[in-house]
C-alpha cells in the first residue's frame, strides 16, 4: 500500500517515518527549500531534528504527484486544523481514502474535522486518526496506541493495514464525533492543568481538573451525538491524561507560562509549534453554549486566553462555584 502524508510538521513526519518501515511512503513538504534540506540532510531540522529520516521515506514538494502516488492507498493530512479545509479542497474529485491527524474546532465555523469534510468533499472516504501520542516517541518507535474512527469500516481496515506495526497499535472506532471531540477538548483542558501546575496548586488540583474536565468533554460529546464509551478510550481519557501531564505537551506549556505571567503572544512566538488548544478554546465554548452544555473549566481557560481574567481569578471563580451532585 502507498501512503502520502501531507504536512511535514513533527507529527506528520513521525507518522511517515513509522509507516515507511512497512510501506512505500511519501512525505509532502509545502516549502520547497525545506524539502531540499530534508532530502540532503535526512532530517526534519525544523520540527524533529533528533531523528534521522529513513532512506525508504520519500520526500517531495510536488503536491499533485504526491496525491497520485497514493491513488490506490491512503492520504494522511497532517496539517494543523486551520489547514484541513485547504488540503481537502486541493484533492481531486475522486480521492483515495483520507485520514487527518489535526485535533480541534475550526476557527470561525466551530466545525470538527468530519464537519469540514462533509462540507468540502461529501462523497469522499474520510476518517480521523487520534489518541495519546507525542511525535518524538512515535518517530523513535516507542510503543504507542492510536484509534482510527470513521463510519466507513473498510477505511478503518485500510488504516490498520497501513499503520499497525510492532511499535504502533491501531484500534478502530465507528464514532468519529467522539474521537474528534476528545482530541479537541483535551487541548483546552491541558492549558487548564498547565496553569494549575504553574501556580503550584498541587496534585489534588491537577487530578480534579482532569476528572472534571473529562466530564465536560463527555457532556459536549454526547450533545453532539458521540458515544459515551469513546471518552473512556484512547482519544478521550488517554489523550487527556497524556496532554495534561506530559512535559512534551505544548498546550500544557502554554498554561505553565500563562501562570508565570508571560503574555500569550510571546508564548506562542517562543513555542515555535502550533498549540491547538489556544485556537480551539473559544470555538469549544461556543459549540457548548449553542448546545446548552455547561463547561466551566473551558470557560475559565477562554477568559484567561482572552485577557479577561488572570489565572488566579480563574481559579477563584472555579473554586467558588456552588456545590452540586457529581453526576
Amino acid at each position: 500500500m502507498n501512503l502520502t502524508v501531507l504536512g511535514a510538521g513533527a507529527w506528520g513526519t513521525a507518522l511517515a517515518i513509522n509507516a515507511s518501515v512497512r510501506h512505500d511512503t511519501r512525505l509532502w513538504v509545502r516549502d520547497v527549500d525545506q524539502a531540499r534540506r530534508m532530502l540532503t540532510q535526512r532530517r526534519n531540522e525544523r520540527y524533529l531534528n533528533e531523528v534521522t529520516l529513513p532512506e525508504s521515506l520519500q520526500i517531495s514538494s510536488d503536491f499533485d504527484s504526491s496525491i497520485e502516488f497514493a491513488r490506490d492507498g491512503l492520504v494522511v493530512i497532517a496539517t494543523p486544523m486551520a489547514g484541513l479545509s485547504e488540503m481537502l479542497h486541493r484533492l481531486p474529485e475522486s480521492p483515495p481514502g483520507i485520514l487527518w491527524l489535526c485535533k480541534g474546532f475550526q476557527e470561525g465555523t466551530g466545525w470538527l474535522g468530519h464537519e469540514v469534510a462533509r462540507a468540502v468533499c461529501p462523497n469522499a472516504r474520510v476518517g480521523v486518526l487520534s489518541g495519546p501520542s507525542f511525535a518524538i516517541e512515535v518517530a523513535k518507535g516507542q510503543p504507542t496506541a492510536l484509534v482510527v474512527a470513521s463510519v466507513d469500516a473498510p477505511l478503518c481496515i485500510d488504516a490498520v493495514d497501513a499503520l499497525h506495526s510492532d511499535s504502533l497499535r491501531i484500534y478502530t472506532s465507528n464514532d468519529p464525533v467522539g474521537v474528534e471531540v476528545g482530541g479537541a477538548v483535551k487541548n483546552v483542558l491541558a492549558i487548564a492543568t498547565g496553569i494549575a501546575d504553574g501556580m503550584n496548586l498541587g496534585l489534588n488540583a491537577r487530578a480534579a481538573l482532569i476528572t472534571r474536565g473529562l466530564a465536560e468533554m463527555t457532556r459536549l460529546g454526547l450533545a453532539l451525538g458521540a458515544q459515551p464509551e469513546t471518552f473512556m478510550g484512547l482519544s478521550g481519557l488517554g489523550d487527556l491524561v497524556l496532554t495534561a501531564t506530559g512535559n512534551l505537551s505544548r498546550n500544557r506549556k502554554v498554561g505553565l507560562l500563562l501562570a508565570q505571567g508571560m503574555p500569550l503572544p510571546q508564548i506562542l512566538s517562543e513555542l515555535g509549534h502550533v498549540a491547538e488548544g489556544v485556537y480551539s478554546a473559544a470555538m469549544v465554548l461556543r459549540r457548548a453554549q449553542a448546545c446548552g452544555v455547561e463547561m466551566p473549566i473551558t470557560e475559565a481557560v477562554v477568559a484567561v486566553l482572552e485577557g479577561r481574567a488572570t489565572p488566579r481569578q480563574a481559579v477563584d471563580q472555579l473554586m467558588g462555584r456552588e456545590a452540586r451532585s457529581e453526576r
